[in-house]
């Protein structure tokens, strides 16, 4: 049984409570009937179809009750009737409004999806219920227009199908099959300027048969002046205008079960992104409930633009590769990402976010990704998060994607520089002091000859100078300072220093 405040709350924004009675409940559907007797039975919902007047309504409202029904739906304008209202209470039963634009065939195959569900219990995912009544819908639809009907957000992803499906083309098995819209057919039909008029325009649009696919009726589903998603059908031609009307009347009932969607989808992004949070600031308590099966890495994730942003740039990318729910966070102005450490290039594995990265720079996408070591147990993603940290900063930034382990001597540099606090010691501070008073380069000269042993020449072109200039600086340097750079302890001394000072390796 399901309580009729559930069932309302379900289908809000098409169904209202009108006149609550505590308890009740409903398993089942019945149009009513009165002519016939049919004004329903225990348990049942009874739809009043065909009543039309405050009176009508008032007898079906007694009939069902004395039958032990659960509840009544009513148009909104005839169940807010004084006569209507004062009934239910009196017969002790619940009154439901129907939305006055809503379609009676639409309710029905709604109503039905929910009954059902409630019937088969729980175990199911946070957005089966609005997904399983867009599938009644796509079926719905499908069987107004006698044709298959596909029903797909914004961004081309099918979100629901009907059961007709038989009379499709080969474009549109692809769309079931991936949930998406084969490339090549957005392609044509981006060329065909299908998207911009669904964006622009709230009327439907007839897409003439090309390349060996049908031809397809287009309603868009808007809510609020926003383009939220469009109801596909593949038809044979033209439907009648009737037709069209009834489609465009359904994509109303679609358009609140897409925002529901998408208001259901933000919240569980949120939450998903404040446990992971939790995990890379270090507390692990039950992440082992929700996180894949590990070993992980965690994934300082980079690009162009304003932080938050970009984070949604790359869940985009993510979920336009298959990476359906991406475990990605913000965290102290950065945005990562938790991966399986993987070979495999399975969607959410290291190996795969490698392909993807590469991909995207392919397209004119500047995004870039760097890894930490694996972590074996969540405790140990936080340590993960430092190293891809690390690896940020030591690693070029035209580099596409690093990890921790192949940066390493990198990295011990780093950190052993930045044990070092103070001024620089020894023959240092001369170097820095002349640089500073004669605006000459001799700190970065000696880090470039440092990191280029024996090759004078490589060293020249890595600060853009002649390699004469380059001995005569070092001949300067010798002078001013005094280094003995054949000392392995020295070299390692003064290159540290310099590190410290902000003069990076090569």
């Amino acid at each position: 049984m399901l309580a009729v405040t559930d069932l309302v709350a379900t289908l809000g924004g098409l169904l209202t409570l009108g006149v609550p009675h505590p308890g009740a409940e409903v398993d089942d559907l019945t149009i009513a009937e009165p002519g016939q007797g049919i004004v329903g039975q225990p348990g049942d919902l009874v739809l009043g179809v065909g009543v039309e007047s405050a009176e009508s309504a008032a007898d079906l409202v007694r009939r069902a009750a004395e039958a032990g029904a659960g509840g009544v739906v009513l148009r909104r304008g005839i169940a807010r009737r004084r006569t209507v209202r004062d009934r239910a209470r009196r017969s002790g039963i619940a009154l439901v409004e129907l939305a006055e634009q809503a379609s009676w065939a639409h309710l029905v195959w709604l109503l039905r999806g929910v009954i059902d569900r409630a019937a088969v219990g729980p175990g199911r995912r946070a957005d089966a219920p609005v997904q399983d009544d867009l599938f009644a819908l796509a079926d719905a639809a499908a069987a107004l227009v006698d044709a298959p009907v596909t029903i797909e957000d914004a961004q081309s992803r099918v979100l629901a199908y009907s059961s007709k499906q038989d009379l499709t083309d080969p474009a549109r098995v692809s769309t079931i099959v991936g949930r998406r819209v084969p490339d090549e057919v957005l392609a044509t039909l981006r060329a065909q300027g299908v998207f911009r008029r669904l964006a622009r325009s709230a009327e439907p649009v007839f897409v003439p048969a090309s390349g060996g696919t049908k031809p397809r009726l287009v309603i868009p589903v808007r809510a609020g002046g926003e383009w939220l998603g469009s109801i596909w059908a593949v038809v044979e031609e033209r439907p009648p205008a009737a037709l069209v009307t009834e489609l465009v009347q359904t994509s109303s009932v679609v358009a609140l079960h897409l925002l529901r969607l998408r208001a259901q989808a933000d919240l569980s992004r949120r939450v998903a992104a404040d446990r992971l949070r939790g995990v890379l600031a270090g507390n692990t308590s039950g992440a082992a409930d929700w996180l894949p099966a590990g070993p992980w890495r965690v994934v300082a994730l980079g690009g162009e633009g304003d932080p938050v942003r970009l984070l949604d740039l790359w869940e985009s990318v993510c979920r336009r590769h298959a990476w359906n729910q991406p475990l990605l966070a913000d965290l102290d102005g950065r945005g990562y990402a938790v991966v399986r450490d993987s070979d495999e290039t399975s969607p959410g594995t290291w190996a795969w976010l490698v392909g993807v990265v590469a991909q995207a720079r392919a397209e004119s996408l500047a995004l870039t990704a760097r890894a930490g070591r694996p972590a074996y147990a969540p405790g140990e993603l936080e340590r993960s998060r430092g190293e891809a940290q690390e690896t940020d900063r030591v690693v070029d930034p035209a580099v596409a994607v690093a990890a921790h382990e192949e940066v390493w001597a990198e990295v011990t540099i780093a950190r052993a520089a930045g044990t070092l606090v103070g001024a620089p010691l020894g023959p240092l501070a001369v170097l820095r002091e002349h640089d500073a008073e004669q605006h000459s380069d001799y700190l970065r000269t000696l880090a470039a000859w440092l990191d280029h042993p024996g090759a004078p020449t490589s060293a020249a072109r890595s600060i853009h100078v002649h390699p004469n200039t380059m001995r005569y600086r070092m001949a300067r340097i010798a002078d001013l300072a005094g280094l003995d750079l054949d000392d392995a302890t020295v070299r390692l001394a003064v290159r540290l220093q310099l590190a410290a000072a902000g003069q990076s390796f090569q």
